[in-house]
């Protein structure tokens, strides 16, 4: 990471040339790009033909208008992304690399809804919190409470109290070293026609990220993100200078 003075000098030192030596070195980097392309395309078919387990716990959710069980979540569709957003029972704190996840979901489920995926984000918090939270930030996708069953534990972005004095969370499959009571990710699943449901894939950390469609922009631009330490400008959309105030406001992660 750069400081603030450190990232001036590059932009003032950049190397500048003519138009005919930036193709060159275009096309060279295009060439780069495209094996990025077919290497993420390949990943994408292994993620699809990945194995699936049988959820076999009928999880039941507080919801604003009541119970809800895991199967409901899906609707009409045949397939459900769950983000696990970090909102967690007793805390008046938000979590922006959350939020900042989340920004990005209304635009994209106009879309991605109509191609049979439905979404829910789901969180320990009471449902009474996560309609104050939902209300201020001005989101309107679906977003439940898990605080009343092990959901959260069973996905692995929840941790007890003893496997955090242990330091044995196993976050990210054990990859990745945090411990605290909850934490970030993304979980899919699926139904079959006679209502059996099964997990598909989960991604935590830095798996998260392809779901934050403003870094694919920064991650373009001169300055990639841009950033201190990590996400060191990110704030509450409703916090940066200018921005609208209420539910009128428009609008993780280190290795």
């Amino acid at each position: 990471m750069f400081s603030k003075v450190e990232k001036e000098d590059i932009m003032t030192e950049h190397h500048v040339v003519e138009r005919k030596e930036w193709l060159e070195a275009r096309k060279a980097l295009l060439a780069r790009e495209r094996e990025l392309t077919h290497l993420h395309d390949r990943i994408a078919e292994e993620r699809r033909a990945l194995p699936w387990v049988k959820v076999e716990t009928d999880y039941v959710f507080d919801g604003p208008s009541g119970k809800v069980k895991l199967i409901d979540l899906f609707g009409a569709r045949s397939q459900l992304a769950v983000y696990h957003f970090m909102l967690a029972p007793n805390s008046d704190h938000i979590c922006d690399g959350c939020a900042f996840v989340a920004d990005h979901v209304d635009a994209a489920r106009q879309h991605f809804e109509h191609a049979d995926l439905a979404f829910a984000a789901i969180s320990r918090a009471p449902v009474e919190r996560i309609e104050e939270v939902k209300q201020r930030m001005g989101w309107h996708f679906t977003w439940v409470s898990s605080g009343r069953t092990s959901f959260n534990y069973d996905f692995g972005v929840s941790f007890t109290d003893d496997q955090i004095a242990a330091k044995d969370c196993d976050y990210n499959y054990g990859t990745t070293p945090y411990c605290n009571p909850d934490l970030p990710g993304v979980s899919f699943f699926t139904r079959d026609e006679a209502g059996a449901v099964y997990h598909t894939y989960s991604a935590y950390t830095r798996g998260v990220e392809t779901l934050v469609g403003a870094f694919n922009w920064l991650d373009l631009a001169s300055k990639g993100r841009n950033e201190t330490d990590t996400m060191s400008w990110l704030k509450l959309h409703d916090e940066y200078d200018g921005a609208k105030s209420g539910c009128c406001s428009s609008h993780a992660s280190a290795a």
